[in-house]
């Protein structure tokens, strides 16, 4: 049997309009008006009471005919939900896997479903730098290793990691290691050679 039963209509109410983490995973909350379901820790506008049904799992609600929240995911099994790690990994992982194409700001943050602003500032404070740093620094370290793995040139590398000017890979480049390409390729050339 679901805790939810042995919490009252008051209690469960009283937890979902002060965003309660505590009582996540014990119930969840749906909205008739909107179709969605959350977690009462959900930072979501608080409904009118009216509107409010509670369950005692994810699965009730959804049998019920409700859409889990986008913002507090109360379809993962999860007991406390952070949505700002969900919104970095899910950042992180679009940036390794599109590091190639031409990513804007505006289009990583479309994809992972919050504003600019928002993603920006959430990932310099749990990361320490914007999404756009992390991407630079992503492809620099790729740009690395083609450059003491294979035979391309920094131009060549330069396009294969997604840089549309040689330019910009140029000062990306430098910026991050201090080195231009040529020259990080040389010096761990040489160091490798010393070192036989």
């Amino acid at each position: 049997m679901s805790h939810q039963y042995y919490l009252s209509k008051d209690t469960m109410w009283k937890a979902t309009i002060s965003c309660d983490a505590t009582y996540d995973g014990v119930f969840f909350y749906a909205v008739k008006t909107t179709g969605i379901f959350c977690r009462p820790s959900c930072k979501s506008r608080i409904p009118n009471d009216e509107n409010v049904s509670f369950f005692g799992s994810a699965d009730e609600a959804q049998k019920a005919g409700y859409r889990p929240c986008k913002r507090c995911r109360p379809d993962l099994c999860v007991s406390k939900y952070d949505p700002l790690t969900f919104i970095l990994e899910d950042t992180i992982c679009l940036i390794k896997n599109n590091y190639i194409q031409n990513l804007s700001l505006d289009d990583i943050a479309s994809n992972v479903g919050v504003s600019r602003f928002h993603l920006n500032r959430i990932f310099k404070e749990r990361i320490g730098c914007t999404p756009r740093m992390y991407l630079e620094k992503f492809r620099v370290n790729k740009a690395k290793e083609l450059l003491l793995t294979t035979q391309f040139n920094s131009t060549q590398i330069g396009y294969q990691i997604g840089y549309q000017s040689i330019s910009s890979f140029y000062s990306a480049f430098k910026r991050n290691t201090g080195f231009s390409p040529n020259q990080f390729r040389t010096l761990h050339v040489r160091n490798c050679s010393n070192q036989k």
